[in-house]
Parts: structure tokens; C-alpha cells; sequence
């Protein structure tokens, strides 16, 4: 059968996402569209480029995820270096490395530009902070005078996984203008109110697939000092948006995964640790499956 899909982000919790849709395969179930966030969006460009979840699960156990850290040489000693770059380049790692593993993997399926997919069939979603808006990719790109048809999928999808002060945003060139972009999280975490104004008619079920408790099982912020006060706004940014959009009505097509426990930048995760999100994601899967009426 097939239905929609919506994958959240979450960086390197995303390893629960692929355990979920191995779930979601076995039970008959085949994605028509798909659209994501940073984590997300990386899981379903590969869903749209046609890969099934144990060639994604293959892909990434074969990933040595520390070589995409791919920093900046410098004579400056690294403990100082880090802060300078940060300052400079707005980022600790470059992300080219990212984009090039992307590329790679999406060419050996004929995937390079969005003209290779079927229309519609992929959508994620990134953020402009030089304009200040949402970026949905390709959907959005004609407003940069760009056209969607050529734009490299690889880089729409390190767009959307360039978390804030750890990847260097990428620099969307149009005509005399350099515009800034960053991970799609920081306005719209799971975006699954793409489908909603199109599916009215009900073409096809839509299900989202979200790493963290459902609403009324939320863990509080607990904020103590300055950096716990950073990072309960960088989780409100994530989230608030998507929190009010998610009504009883969506919530009943929504898988989510609590990953509390992973880090979301955790690139020295153990093969321990993956097995434990695979796992979760096909457990909670398998629970929310085994009832859903769509």
C-alpha cells in the first residue's frame, strides 16, 4: 500500500528513523512522497532515491561518521582554532564531506539533481537566516532564481542538516546575493503540514515518523545557568511551531520515537548504541503499526 511519509530531525538519533522504516517495509507499506527535516531529510532523499531501509541500514553501518567532521586545517592550535573558526566561519566543520557522501550514494541510484526524482516526490526543508524564512527545497528555489530541476539533492540535503555552530551553514548563491542556511530544525522540525493542504482529498494516508515523546508525555526544560538556558531555546525554536501545527487529529498518524538518551551530535556513537536506536525505531514502530487505522 501506499502512503506519505514525514521524517523528523534529529541528527544522530536519526538511526532510529531507519529502524522505523524497516518496520514500515516489512509491513507492506511503500512511500510515494516523502519529506523530512536535517536527520530526516537524509532518510528520505534515500527513500526517494529508491533504497529500502536494509540497503539504508547497510549504508550507514559501512559510515565512519567521524571522517564527515571535516574541519579546517590551521597552524593555530586547535583549542584556539575551534573558537576562531566558530567565529569566522560560523561553524566547526565544513559539511562538504557530508555533501560528497550524500552525492555518492544518491548517484549510484541515478539521483544527482531533483530532476531525477518524480515530482513532488521529495520535499525538505531548510532555513534562511538572511531573509528569514523557511526554505522548502526544491519547491522554494525559483524565488532565488534558481531552477529546482538542476539544484544538486546532495546539497538541498546538507542544507537541511547544517546544525548551527557545528556544520558551516551553506552560502546559496543568486545573482550578487550570498544567503545564509542553516538546519531546517531551527524553524520547522517535522514538517509535516506540507501534506496537509494537499492531501485533502485523502489521496493517500500520510504518516510522520518523530523522534520524541508525543505531546502530553514532553519532558520540561530544566534550566539552571546560561547554557541550560540555550539549550531550552534552541529545543523551543525546534519545536514550538511543530507542537502547535500537531492537533489529536495528526497525532493518531505520528510514530513517535523518545531518543532522550542519544545525543544529537554524537558522531563517536558506539555500534551498541546504533543497534539501541534501530531497535527503538522498529519497536515503537511495530506498537503504533499494530493499531493504526488509516
Amino acid at each position: 500500500m501506499y502512503i506519505d511519509g514525514v521524517f523528523s530531525g534529529g541528527g544522530i538519533k536519526g538511526f532510529a528513523l531507519v529502524g522505523a522504516y524497516e518496520e514500515i517495509e516489512r509491513r507492506g507499506f511503500r512511500f510515494k512522497r516523502v519529506a523530512g527535516t536535517s536527520a530526516g531529510a537524509l532518510i528520505a532523499a534515500f527513500i526517494a532515491a529508491k533504497y529500502t531501509s536494509d540497503e539504508i541500514n547497510e549504508l550507514l553501518s559501512d559510515l565512519d561518521l567521524e571522517k564527515l567532521l571535516d574541519s579546517r586545517r590551521t597552524i593555530i592550535p586547535y583549542p584556539i582554532a575551534k573558537w576562531v573558526l566558530l567565529y569566522w566561519r560560523l561553524g566547526l566543520y565544513k559539511g562538504k564531506e557530508l555533501e560528497k557522501w550524500i552525492a555518492i550514494k544518491l548517484a549510484q541510484k541515478g539521483v544527482r539533481t531533483f530532476g531525477d526524482l518524480p515530482p513532488k516526490s521529495l520535499r525538505v526543508v531548510a532555513s534562511d537566516l538572511t531573509n528569514g524564512r523557511l526554505l522548502v527545497l526544491p519547491d522554494d528555489l525559483p524565488k532565488y532564481g534558481i531552477d529546482p530541476l538542476t539544484f544538486s539533492v546532495a546539497k538541498a540535503i546538507r542544507m537541511s542538516c547544517s546544525l548551527p555552530f557545528f556544520f558551516e551553514p551553506v552560502r546559496l548563491k543568486t545573482g550578487g546575493d550570498t544567503n545564509i542556511v542553516v538546519d531546517g530544525g531551527v524553524l520547522s522540525n517535522f514538517p509535516m503540514w506540507l501534506f496537509d493542504k494537499e492531501n485533502v482529498k485523502l489521496k493517500r494516508p500520510v504518516l510522520g515518523i518523530k523522534l520524541s515523546h508525543n505531546l502530553t508525555a514532553m519532558p520540561k526544560n530544566k534550566i539552571d545557568n546560561a547554557i541550560d538556558l540555550y539549550g531550552a531555546l534552541f529545543e523551543t525554536m525546534k519545536n514550538a511551531h511543530d507542537a502547535r501545527y500537531i492537533s489529536r487529529r495528526h497525532e493518531k498518524n505520528i510514530i513517535f520515537i523518545p531518543t532522550e538518551s542519544a545525543i544529537t551530535t554524537e558522531f563517536q556513537i558506539s555500534s551498541e548504541k546504533k543497534q539501541e536506536l534501530l531497535e527503538l525505531g522498529r519497536e515503537k514502530a511495530s506498537m503504533f503499526l499494530s493499531t493504526w487505522t488509516y
